[in-house]
């Protein structure tokens, strides 16, 4: 106890120093506050509601993760945009002739069309992204997200991370994709109801994603600032009325605090003082921060090769190269905005439930066949109903899988992976990651295209989706309903060890349980968080000549 009352008289919190005490000892161990002396039944009775309903919260906390949703949709909505712009601007630019192999502008104007849709995720991989660990540092969360749009992929699922209960975590933050598929749904039926207006349709259609913005740059100062954000700045009693915000009571509030400050000391040890540029170094050279790299990296790449983009960006013109007209192709594409969305709302329950990992490694074979399914399809002559019907069928159905797996899990595991330390610099790197890798492929989907025709750019993304099936297979630890800090015991394992484990135990397991149907079967844990991973001699020298840097 007489660390805490050092950390109360160092911070500035003498005046709740008892409460701190009971806080310290309910962090030590969270499920059996009830054995603690000294704790009031007020106190109990707050804690035990916790426990037993993990959804009844704060209006506060409900109301951030509404603001970061209204984040969220401002993406969906700009990503649509360009999709139904697609069937017009490049007319209007003199590009237009990427769909006639005859003209001598055929490649030229693929290849531009292309780079106007990357153009803004080029932006934001190379310049955005970056700059989201100084804004952060100088602006805090609010700030950053109230400045520009542009930082929002980078801030927003961290600024609902860190206010969310370990419980529910991962259903609110993975409300950043859910509501990233609202606004997509949103912006294609802003494409359908302007698409008539003549030559200014695409710029109406482009432009209407400023709508969703609005609500955002007001409600995010009615949001209560991060508190981890605010203890990172040594300003504890501003964090302290930030969880006072976000929980029922104040002895939640006291145990979070103390908690959170234990790990950062644990943090600071590891990683000493450090700027920007080490701090991006170190998201490799630090062995724990590296596997939350690689692993980050593996689920962010994994959503560009699933092909969930080459529909988002290119559905209405996927759907008109099928034989559809222009209103056609946009009712389709609304379709799949809307399966998008409604298939959003299971991974509520689903993320905390089964899994970041399995939900991912059951979505992607999924995903794997129904693009094979639409890109056969396109063999159906087109005088026959049922070709635009089962291609948009099998669209759909893919649009199902996506949803709740590899559309919520990227950013819900980036946010939650990296330690506090490395948690701007490493999620900016992971959405600079799935950007980077976005703008690549709007470039070249067009040119894939042309090359391989229909069948054969949806045969060769169903082959992604198998290869980015093995990479998360190898690469990507479970994380559901671990505290962030709790993590660090997860990111313990060497990824030789994890990758052993897999190839030899788990795989083997499931093949004779769910195959051979041996119902007797069980599979023996990686992971003994009572007594604490251990990290083997290699790694623990490894760290320690980082520290010596």
């Amino acid at each position: 106890m007489q660390d805490v009352e050092e950390f109360a008289k160092e911070k500035g919190l003498e005046d709740m120093t008892d409460t701190l005490k009971i806080g310290a000892l309910i962090a030590q161990n969270l499920t059996k506050w009830a054995e603690i002396q000294g704790i009031l039944p007020e106190e109990s009775e707050y804690l035990q509601q916790e426990h037993d309903h993990k959804w009844r919260h704060p209006l506060a906390l409900y109301f951030t993760i509404v603001v970061c949703s209204i984040g969220a949709a401002v993406q969906g909505w700009d990503q649509t945009g360009s999709n139904g712009a697609n069937l017009s601007f490049p007319r209007e630019f003199g590009i237009g002739h990427g769909e006639d192999p005859g003209h001598p502008n055929y490649k030229r104007d693929s290849w531009l069309v292309g780079l106007v849709n990357a153009g803004p995720y080029i932006g934001s991989a190379f310049i955005g992204c970056w700059l989201s660990d100084p804004f952060n540092f100088y602006l805090g969360r609010r700030g950053t997200i109230f400045l520009s749009a542009v930082f929002c992929g980078a801030t927003v699922p961290i600024f609902a991370a860190e206010n969310a209960p370990a419980r529910i975590r991962g259903a609110l933050v993975m409300s950043w994709q859910m509501w990233t598929a609202f606004g997509l749904f949103l912006g294609f039926c802003a494409n359908l109801a302007v698409y008539q207006v003549g030559d200014i349709a695409w710029r109406l259609q482009i432009g209407s994603a400023f709508i969703p913005a609005v609500p955002l740059l007001l409600g995010i100062y009615f949001c209560p600032e991060s508190p981890r954000w605010y203890m990172k700045k040594n300003r504890y009693r501003e964090a302290y009325n930030s969880l006072l915000r976000l929980r029922f009571h104040l002895i939640q509030a006291a145990r979070d605090l103390y908690y959170i400050h234990s790990q950062l000391q644990v943090e600071a040890a590891i990683v000493g003082k450090s700027n920007y540029l080490s701090r991006f170094g170190q998201l490799f050279t630090i062995p724990r921060v590296r596997r939350s790299t690689l692993a980050s990296f593996t689920v962010m790449i994994a959503q560009q090769m699933c092909g969930i983009n080459i529909i988002a960006f290119y559905s209405s013109s996927v759907f008109r190269q099928a034989g559809a007209s222009e209103r056609d192709a946009l009712i389709a594409s609304f379709g799949f905005g809307l399966v998008n969305f409604v298939f959003a709302w299971p991974a509520i329950w689903t993320i905390d439930t089964y899994g970041r990992r399995s939900l991912l490694l059951f979505t992607f074979p999924q995903m794997a066949w129904t693009l094979l399914a639409a890109g056969f399809c396109f063999y159906i002559p087109e005088t026959n109903k049922a070709h635009i019907g089962l291609i948009a069928l099998f669209i759909y159905v893919f649009a199902a899988f996506y949803s709740p797996g590899e559309g919520p899990v990227p950013f819900t595991y980036s946010a939650e992976c990296f330690p506090l330390s490395h948690r701007e610099v490493g999620m900016g790197c992971a959405v600079a990651t799935c950007l980077f890798w976005a703008a690549i492929l709007s470039i070249s989907f067009p040119a894939i295209l042309q090359k391989f025709g229909s069948t054969g750019a949806f045969g060769f993304y169903a082959g992604l989706n198998v290869c980015a099936f093995v990479m998360i297979l190898l690469f990507v630890p479970e994380t559901k309903q671990r505290t962030l800090e709790e993590l660090d015991y997860i990111f313990a394992v060497p990824t030789s060890k994890f990758i052993s484990y897999q190839l030899r135990t788990a795989v083997p397991w499931w093949i004779r349980r769910h195959i051979l149907r041996k119902k007797g079967e069980v599979l023996p844990p990686l992971y003994h968080f009572e007594k604490g991973v251990e990290v083997n001699e290699n790694e623990a020298e490894s760290t320690s000549e980082v520290k010596k840097e």
